[in-house]
């Protein structure tokens, strides 16, 4: 694994987010190589004015991080964002509607995927593995598979628990080759993101990403 970093999408998505560390993220982002940024709605424009012309991909989240919004306001928000710049939408599906048994996951990620689709953006969905079983890990492929998603993202990194080697392996079993799989949560090291990667994760999302790229530097120095 030569390249870590065009792996990484570097994160800030904390509650106290100001202009100075999405700068930060973006500098950091082009001095580094990563693949992308993540950055709040609120900040999409602005990240996307710092970006320029730099090839980095633009993330931000929708109906973070608790996933109960209404769908009506998720595809608002998802409209708001592209607009304003975003190549790529993190949403977090519905979980208290899978928790009750409904089929509105699939019916809401389904009208997502083709919204962001027609604009020719990608759509990842946070399924949140911290409140999953196994079987509703695989069931919750299955449902994204379904509605035409591009990735499936294990957390939002606001639940107990983030990214798991086990549960990455678990979610590429059960998930056709064109769905790409993203980390997050929790990672902070080197060692950790090149595990995540070799059990299948295609991304890895973390505030950590300058960490990581000096530790691979030191191995390989």
């Amino acid at each position: 694994m030569k390249h870590i970093e065009r792996y990484i999408e570097q994160t800030i998505l904390k509650p106290l987010t100001v202009d100075s560390d999405i700068e930060n993220l973006v500098e950091e982002a082009k001095k580094y190589g990563f693949v992308g940024i993540c950055v709040p709605p609120f900040w999409v424009k602005k990240a996307k004015r710092e970006i320029g012309e730099a090839p980095i991909q633009l993330v931000t989240v929708i109906g973070f991080p608790l996933g109960y919004n209404m769908t009506e306001t998720k595809v608002f928000e998802t409209e708001l964002a592209i607009k304003e710049g975003a190549d790529e939408i993190d949403v977090v599906w519905s979980i208290t509607a899978f928790k009750a048994g409904l089929n509105w996951p699939k019916i809401e990620l389904a009208k997502l995927a083709n919204l962001c689709h027609d604009h020719e953006r990608i759509l990842k969905v946070i399924i949140e593995t911290a409140y999953l079983s196994e079987e509703e890990i695989v069931q919750a492929c299955e449902i994204c598979r379904d509605a035409g998603v591009d990735y499936v993202k294990t957390s939002t990194g606001f639940a107990p628990e983030g990214a798991k080697v086990e549960h990455i392996a678990l979610m590429r079993a059960n998930l056709p080759s064109n769905v790409g799989i993203k980390a997050s949560g929790g990672i902070k090291t080197f060692a950790q993101a090149k595990a995540l990667i070799e059990a299948g994760a295609d991304r890895i999302g973390t505030s950590s990403g300058v960490q990581i790229v000096a530790e691979q530097q030191a191995q390989q120095s």
